[in-house]
């Protein structure tokens, strides 16, 4: 199972995931068709379906025009306002593209209807991949547009945060830098935080992704995957700095809903 991490738009990521035995292949979140297609062609593979976490646009906007350009094209996701919708998926739902394996992991709150996709392929050594669009970020989670925190809470640390540690993060966008900027603010002392965040805006330079991530390195610091270790640690006072940034509000973006 190969993952073709392919920038979009402003920071957006779509990705193009290939069964290597067939050359068959499915996107997810296939925003701009015409650059999907140049990935395509230039792979030498076969679209056999999208997989899309959100109807937001800047996730599935080219869903009708690749669907009237390629017939049969399926399209997978859980809301029925995702554009050329074929088959509505539900949580714990598997899904089968070749060797490729798909479980369906929903997560509202970005949205009502967001899904996040976890694929591996039997027997074989590489590590899986989540697909995570706008719930969980390298170093953040995406903003409550449509839920509450509650709902985010039990996204990241009962959904995704169970899965197994060395599972890839393919998040929906690229804002690692901003997040971990954030995640510094929370846990001044997180070395952790300190290198990712050189790394990530090393990366940022050159342009390149900071995508994926694994689930181990996000329990590391990423300040929403660590709550518990923040403000419930047995026999400790609260992380200080931590309490301050709730006191300032810093957590304000990610707890309101826009």
């Amino acid at each position: 199972m190969k993952v073709k991490v392919i920038s979009v738009l402003e920071d957006n990521y779509m990705y193009l995931v290939i069964e290597e035995s067939t050359r068959h292949a499915v996107a997810v979140d296939a925003a701009v068709p015409k650059r999907l297609l140049e990935i395509i062609r230039k792979e030498d593979v076969v679209l056999r379906a999208i997989l899309t976490t959100h109807h937001h646009w800047d996730h599935a906007r080219g869903n009708e025009e690749l669907a009237q350009l390629l017939p049969g094209l399926q399209v997978f996701g859980a809301d029925e306002r995702i554009g050329a919708l074929t088959h509505r998926v539900s949580h714990g739902q598997e899904l089968s593209f070749g060797a490729i394996r798909v479980r369906c992991l929903f997560t509202p709150c970005h949205t009502s209807g967001h899904m996040c996709y976890f694929m591996w392929e039997d027997d074989s050594p590489d590590a899986p991949a989540l697909f995570s669009g706008d719930t969980l970020f390298v170093g953040g989670c995406g903003q409550f547009f449509e839920g509450t925190a509650e709902q985010m809470h039990t996204n990241l640390t009962q959904i995704l945060g169970t899965l197994p540690k060395d599972t890839k993060v393919f998040c929906g966008h690229e804002c690692t830098v901003r997040n971990l900027k954030f995640a510094l603010k929370v846990e001044p002392e997180n070395e952790m935080v300190k290198e990712k965040l050189a790394w990530a805006k090393h990366r940022d330079d050159e342009d390149l992704p900071t995508v994926p991530s694994t689930l181990h390195e996000e329990f590391l610091y990423n300040p929403f995957l660590r709550v518990t270790d923040n403000f419930k640690k047995p026999k400790e006072r609260p992380n200080p700095q931590a309490v301050l940034a709730f006191d300032w509000g810093l957590f304000d973006p990610f707890l309101e809903k826009k």
